[in-house]
C-alpha cells in the first residue's frame, strides 16, 4: 500500500472511531446525520434557500419568473452601489438559529456548511472576482469575539468554488472606528452609523485599481454596511464590486 493510501486508510479509521464516540449532529436540530456540518432532511426542507428567479442586481427572490435582467422595485428606484449581490438563505427565524450561534457563540464549525452554500449561491460572483475581502470587524470586537465570521465564510466559499481565481485578502478593508451594533437601527440610522467607518488598508492601495472585488459578509439587512465598503473600494479604483452573504432579509412586498 502506498503512503497516500495508508494515510487515507488511517484518516477513514479515525473518522469512524470519532463518529462512533461523537456522532455528527444536524446543524439545525442536533439529530444524528451522516456527515459533520450537515442538515437532516426535515431541517433541509425547513430552511429557505434562495434560488432563481431573483433580482439581477440585489438577488431579492421573486415569486415567479419576470424575465432575464429584471430588477426588484427597490433596485429600480434606487440602484445600489454594488454590481450584484447574492445570498444563500433568507434570514428568518429558522436561519437565525444558525447565524447567531455562529456569529456570537463560538460555533465556528458552522462555517463549513454555510460557506459551501454560499459558494453555490454566488458561483458567478466567485468566478468573476479578482479579489475577495470579508467585511472587517473593529479591533475591539475582533478581540472579544476572537474571529471574524465573514473571513471564515470567505475561506470556505473560495475552497468550495473550484472556478474562482480570486485572491483572499482578509485585511483589504479596515473598520477604523467603533460603530457598535447595527441591530435595532432604522435604515437611515444604519447608513449614518457606518458612514466613514471603513477605509482601505494602505498595504493594498495599489491592488484594487481596475479589479473586480467580492465582499463577503454574514447577513445583508438594509445594505448600509456593504454600501459603505463599496464606496471605499470604488474610490480606490475598483472596476466592480459584488456582494455575497450567507443570508439576507426579505421583507414582504407592500
Amino acid at each position: 500500500m502506498s503512503s497516500t493510501g495508508f494515510a487515507h486508510l488511517c484518516a477513514g479509521t479515525a473518522r469512524a472511531v470519532l463518529d462512533a464516540v461523537l456522532p455528527p449532529l444536524c446543524l439545525g436540530c442536533s439529530e444524528i446525520v451522516e456527515a459533520p456540518g450537515g442538515l437532516c432532511a426535515a431541517c433541509w426542507r425547513s430552511f429557505s434557500f434562495i434560488a432563481p428567479p431573483c433580482c439581477a442586481r440585489c438577488g431579492y427572490p421573486f415569486v415567479e419568473p419576470v424575465g432575464e435582467g429584471a430588477l426588484c422595485g427597490a433596485c429600480a428606484a434606487r440602484p445600489p452601489r454594488f454590481r450584484r449581490a447574492r445570498a444563500a438563505l433568507v434570514y428568518d427565524d429558522r436561519s437565525r438559529r444558525l447565524v447567531l450561534p455562529f456569529k456570537h457563540g463560538d460555533r465556528t464549525d458552522i462555517a463549513r456548511a454555510c460557506g459551501a452554500w454560499m459558494a453555490r449561491a454566488g458561483i458567478d460572483l466567485l468566478a468573476d472576482a479578482d479579489l475577495v475581502a470579508p467585511v472587517p470587524l473593529h479591533w475591539r470586537r475582533l478581540f472579544l469575539r476572537r474571529y471574524n465570521q465573514a473571513q471564515l465564510l470567505a475561506r470556505v466559499a473560495i475552497a468550495a468554488a473550484p472556478s474562482t481565481h480570486g485572491r483572499l485578502i482578509p485585511d483589504l478593508l479596515r473598520r477604523r472606528r467603533w460603530t457598535g451594533s447595527q441591530s435595532g437601527l432604522a435604515a437611515r440610522q444604519r447608513r449614518d452609523n457606518v458612514r466613514h467607518a471603513f477605509d482601505l488598508h494602505p498595504r493594498w492601495a495599489s491592488e484594487v485599481s481596475g479589479k473586480s472585488v467580492l465582499l463577503i459578509d454574514d447577513v445583508l439587512t438594509t445594505g448600509a454596511t456593504v454600501e459603505a465598503c463599496v464606496r471605499v473600494l470604488q474610490r480606490s479604483g475598483a472596476a466592480a464590486v459584488d456582494v455575497l452573504t450567507l443570508a439576507r432579509v426579505v421583507r414582504p412586498a407592500v
